[in-house]
C-alpha cells in the first residue's frame, strides 16, 4: 500500500476502477502517512480524517457498483488554506483570520466533492498569499523537497509539499503572481495556472481578485488535465497523440532571461534542446509591452490587495509578519486614478503581447530565475528577502499580467521548472502541448 503514495492521481483512479485499490484503504494509507511524518505540522494546517474517511467510504460504494463519478473518484487530495471548507477553520496563513470558520465549502471544493475526490485537509501557505517564497513565521514554513535549508516556494507552499512528500495525490492551490508555478518548480511538480475567471473564486480568500486564479499541483500533466475538469465540473482534455513536431515555441527574451542564476539557466538550455530534438521549432522574440506591463506591477497588485485588506490589517497590524505587512502597505502609495490608469495601460500592453505571440503555440521560459532561497537568511536579511521574493515571481508574473494560462513542468535539474504560457482560455491546447513537452523532457 505504501507504493500507492508514489502514484499519480490518474494511476490511482485507474487502480480504483480496476478494483485493485480500495478508496478507504487508500485514504487510510495517506492519513497514516501524514500522522507519522515528522514535518506533518509544517505541511498541513489541519487534517480532516473524519471527512476523508466518510468520502472514501462513499467512493468505495460507487466503485463496487460501477457508478464512479469521475476518473479521480476516491483519490485523496489536499487544499490550500484559503479554500473555504464548511465547519473547518480557513485562515489563509494569517493570524488576522485565526479561528475563521466558514459555513460552506468553496465552489471548487464543492465541485471536487461532487466528482468523488477525498479531502485530506488544509495546507499551510504564505500569509494571505502575498509572497512567492513560502516563508511564513506566523504559522509554518513547509519544507522544500530538494533542500531542507531552503523555502519551498509560495504561496501554495504546503500544497506543493503535500504532494512532493507523498502526503497527497494532488494539492489544490491558487496563483496570483506565480503561487502555483513557483512551488511546483522548486518541488519538481507540474503546476497549472488557469486563466483568470476559468475556475470559480467563490469561497476563496482573495488577494488581488482580478489576478487570483485556482490551479492544481500534481505529478503529471495528465493529473493537471483531470483536475482542471474536476474543479470546473467539466470534461478533461483529450491528451492522446500529443506531439511537438512542427510546434512553434517562442523564448521571450524581454526581462525573463535576464540575470538568470546558473542552475535555472543551464536547465532551461537543456530543456530547449530536448524540445527541439522532439520536433519543436524554437525562436527568440522581444516584446517591449512586457517591460511596460512589469512597470505597472506594484500599483496593480498592492493597490488592489491593500484596498481589499486595509481595514482588517490596520485593525491589528501587529498580528502580521512584518515583511508581508510592508508589502500590503505599498498600496497606500497609489491613488484611485493611478490604479485605473495602470489597468488601462495593462490592457494596451496585453493587446501588443497577443499580437506579437499570435503565430506561436506557446511562449516558454524558466519558471523561476533563481533556486529556492535559504530560510535562515530570509529571516535575518531584509534586503535578501525583498530581492529573492521579487526575483522568484518575476517570470511567472508575466503570465498573470498578460492574462494567460501557464504550465510549469519539472526538468532534469532539481528545483528548475520549464514554463509554457498560452493565450487565455486555451488550457486544453496548453495541456496537450504540455503532455508532449513532458514526454520530451523525460
Amino acid at each position: 500500500m505504501q507504493a500507492w503514495l508514489k502514484l499519480t492521481a490518474a494511476d490511482l483512479g485507474r487502480g480504483i476502477t480496476a478494483g485493485e485499490i480500495d478508496p478507504v484503504d487508500l485514504t487510510q494509507t495517506y492519513l497514516d502517512a501524514i500522522s507519522v511524518y515528522p514535518l506533518r505540522d509544517r505541511i498541513y494546517a489541519r487534517v480532516t480524517p473524519e471527512r476523508a474517511l466518510h468520502e472514501a467510504a462513499a467512493a468505495r460504494g460507487r466503485a463496487r457498483s460501477g457508478q464512479r463519478r469521475s476518473p479521480l473518484d476516491g483519490v485523496p487530495i489536499s487544499w490550500k488554506d484559503l479554500f473555504d471548507s464548511a465547519g473547518v477553520a480557513t485562515e489563509a496563513g494569517s493570524l488576522l483570520l485565526k479561528n475563521r470558520v466558514p459555513e460552506r465549502d468553496a465552489k471548487v471544493l464543492q465541485n471536487a466533492t461532487a466528482a468523488g475526490l477525498v479531502c485530506l485537509g488544509k495546507t499551510h501557505m504564505s500569509e494571505l498569499a502575498f509572497s512567492g517564497l513560502g516563508y511564513n513565521p506566523s504559522t509554518a514554513t513547509p519544507p522544500c523537497i530538494n533542500d531542507d535549508g531552503a523555502v519551498p516556494g509560495g504561496s501554495s507552499s504546503g500544497a506543493a509539499a503535500s504532494v512532493a512528500f507523498d502526503l497527497a495525490a494532488v494539492g489544490v492551490g491558487s496563483d496570483t503572481g506565480g503561487s502555483v508555478r513557483i512551488p511546483a518548480a522548486w518541488n519538481d511538480l507540474v503546476g497549472l495556472k488557469t486563466t483568470s475567471g476559468r475556475l470559480s473564486n467563490d469561497g476563496v480568500v482573495p488577494l488581488a481578485a482580478r489576478f487570483d486564479t485556482v490551479g492544481p499541483l500534481c505529478r503529471s500533466v495528465e493529473d493537471a488535465a483531470l483536475m482542471l475538469a474536476v474543479l470546473q465540473g467539466g470534461r478533461a482534455a483529450d491528451l492522446s497523440g500529443a506531439s511537438l513536431t512542427g510546434r512553434r515555441l517562442a523564448v521571450l527574451n524581454t526581462v525573463a532571461m535576464e540575470d538568470l542564476r546558473s542552475g535555472p539557466a543551464e536547465a532551461f538550455s537543456a530543456a530547449v534542446s530536448k524540445l527541439e530534438l522532439a520536433g519543436a521549432q524554437v525562436e527568440e522574440i522581444h516584446i517591449d509591452a512586457v517591460n511596460d506591463a512589469m512597470a505597472l506591477t506594484t500599483c496593480l497588485y498592492t493597490a488592489e490587495a491593500y484596498g481589499l485588506w486595509r481595514d482588517v490589517i490596520e485593525a491589528n497590524p501587529d498580528a502580521m509578519y512584518e515583511e508581508i505587512l510592508k508589502r500590503f502597505r505599498l498600496g497606500q502609495n497609489h491613488s484611485g486614478p493611478d490604479y485605473v490608469a495602470a489597468w488601462a495601460a495593462l490592457e494596451a500592453a496585453r493587446v501588443s503581447y497577443h499580437q506579437a505571440t499570435a503565430g506561436f503555440d506557446a511562449v516558454i521560459l524558466p519558471t523561476a530565475p533563481i533556486l529556492p532561497p535559504n530560510l535562515n537568511r530570509l529571516n535575518t536579511d531584509h534586503d535578501y528577502y525583498v530581492t529573492e521574493n521579487l526575483m522568484s515571481l518575476r517570470n511567472t508574473r508575466i503570465g498573470n499580467l498578460m492574462g494567460l494560462c501557464a504550465l510549469s513542468l519539472p526538468t532534469d535539474t532539481p528545483s528548475c521548472g520549464l514554463m509554457l504560457m498560452a493565450p487565455p482560455h486555451r488550457e486544453e491546447a496548453l495541456l496537450r502541448l504540455g503532455t508532449a513537452a513532458e514526454q520530451a523532457l523525460a
